[in-house]
């Protein structure tokens, strides 16, 4: 059985997307339409835009989602048994499910990327990537970090790499501690805030607003959503997971471990870069894991062998 999976904030490139826009007439229509809905080019920020340009939040986000689903969109649902994705990339993954439409689908990822944006300079916050740890290590080492404020675990990405998010005295001290706990590796990251950690919490109420307004249905294919780590298709389960998904972990190790004990044997991630095959490769080393980014790759996958 085959799952899509769609990653998140980081997997951006200049030129995304690009080849896919000039290739695919369905794409291109994509594409033009969020430039519609949004009131600017996001597109071109995509095409043309500096990296200091693509990586800021609120345009981050929805240059992954409009690549991301615009190669769901051409390689369509045949087949595809499971939809999950890393953080925003869940949010993919629920409008490929058809839980969401493509129109509300822009406009919530642009709020949730303008919120988190806001709320990284409402609280400055900082993560950071713990290698090599053994989550009972981890958690006796967040514990004592918790001393200097907040600190949480936010991404469990594989076993042995976790990311922790909080305030900046509290992740830095975390890090400091890290080597005489057992980690192998720890490093402070490049972000504009404390994604999945409780210094979200002013995105929370009014994304919650927006929610609110969106129309969510039940969801065709299952997506085993973040916050919980198991398949879900109702929509009122989809709704509450969204607003507890900004100051939650993401499990994303346990949701890929609950996709293949589901019975999901083949992992496809459609969009930019190659993260998540990377981290699947090392969370279920038995199943297929493959990639869907440029316009040739998607043309190898329509094109039956």
């Amino acid at each position: 059985m085959k799952a899509f999976v769609f990653p998140g904030q980081g997997s951006q490139y200049c030129g995304m997307g690009r080849d896919l826009y000039e290739r695919f007439p369905e794409a291109q229509e994509l594409m033009d339409k969020a430039d519609s809905i949004l009131g600017f080019s996001i597109t071109n920020i995509m095409f043309n835009g500096s990296e200091d340009e693509l990586k800021q939040t609120r345009y981050t986000q929805l240059a992954i989602f409009l690549h991301s689903f615009a190669a769901a969109t051409l390689l369509g649902r045949e087949g595809v048994k499971m939809a999950a994705g890393h953080s925003l990339g869940e949010y993919t993954a629920l409008c490929f499910s058809g839980a969401i439409s493509f129109e509300d689908a822009v406009r919530l990822v642009a709020k949730r990327g303008e919120l988190m944006q806001n709320a990284g300079q409402q609280n400055p916050g900082t993560m950071a990537a713990i290698i090599g740890m053994a989550d009972d290590a981890l958690d006796a080492l967040l514990e004592e970090a918790s001393a200097s404020g907040i600190v949480q675990a936010a991404n469990f990405n594989s076993p042995g790499q976790i990311v922790i998010s909080g305030d900046v005295d509290a992740v830095r001290k975390a890090v400091e501690l890290a080597s005489s706990k057992g980690a192998r590796m720890a490093k402070e990251l490049v972000v504009s805030g404390a994604f999945h950690s409780p210094l979200m919490k002013p995105a929370e109420k009014e994304f919650a607003e927006t929610l609110d307004t969106i129309a969510i249905r039940d969801a065709e294919i299952p997506v085993c959503m973040n916050v919980v780590a198991k398949p879900v298709t109702a929509a009122t389960e989809i709704r509450a997971n969204l607003i507890s998904q900004l100051t939650s972990s993401v499990l994303w190790s346990q949701s890929v471990q609950a996709m293949v004990d589901a019975g999901i044997t083949e992992f496809v991630e459609v969009g930019p870069q190659k993260v998540l095959q990377g981290l699947i490769k090392r969370i279920s080393k038995s199943t297929m894991c493959s990639g869907v980014d440029t316009a040739d790759q998607v043309d190898a996958m329509r094109t039956p062998a």
